[in-house]
């Protein structure tokens, strides 16, 4: 399902977007990582991932999953639900699972779709940090800018994996956990030429 749904985007994005790559080769080939991203629409999840040759677990809102077919359609392209408004313990486990088998995992920390103009007034949620603080892994930051109107152009941008420098052992309040995301969403900010 996840190939099919690749080849679809391949397929779609070819006829009715302009959907430029930067530095794609920076995501990766194995190992366990956390992906991050913004989120400016509904497409992003493709957009990021439709060229990769790995597949990305998402962390999606668990709204998604209510609906049998479109929780069967989630589950296959490799999300799973997180419940959004407060800490989803269940969701952080899932991640760090996947993390610690070897796969990548897509967070956004926005939680929400943003698009382009309001970025800067949402603050970055803590489930990134939860589980970043709970795996010593990589963190590809990556930025979604463009305009999703059909034949309009999407800018792709594949930071360079980075680790912070966090102490597993460690009890972070929640406040520390915010700011820990909202670096990561900085790094991300910078793809876009912003500080």
């Amino acid at each position: 399902m996840a190939e099919f749904t690749k080849l679809l985007c391949r397929i779609i994005f070819k006829l009715i977007y302009r959907v430029e790559l930067i530095d794609i080769e920076n995501v990766p080939s194995k190992g366990g990582a956390i992906l991050c991203a913004n989120h400016p629409g509904t497409l992003d999840m493709f957009f990021i991932g439709y060229k990769l040759k790995r597949l990305i677990h998402y962390m999606a809102k668990g709204e998604l999953f209510k609906n049998p077919i479109m929780s069967f359609i989630m589950h296959k392209l490799g999300c799973f639900p997180v419940k959004r408004g407060k800490p989803d313990i269940e969701s952080i486990k899932t991640a760090i699972s996947l993390i610690n088998e070897g796969h990548i995992v897509g967070i956004l920390p926005e939680g929400t779709r943003t698009g382009f103009q309001n970025r800067k007034k949402i603050r970055a949620k803590p489930g990134v940090a939860m589980v970043a603080t709970k795996v010593n892994t990589p963190i590809i930051p990556v930025a979604v800018s463009g305009d999703y109107r059909l034949f309009s152009k999407v800018k792709v941008v594949y930071g360079k994996p980075f680790y912070l420098d966090l102490d597993k052992d460690k009890k972070y309040t929640m406040d520390e956990l915010r700011q820990i995301s909202q670096r990561i969403m900085d790094k991300i900010y910078s793809l876009l030429g912003e500080k």
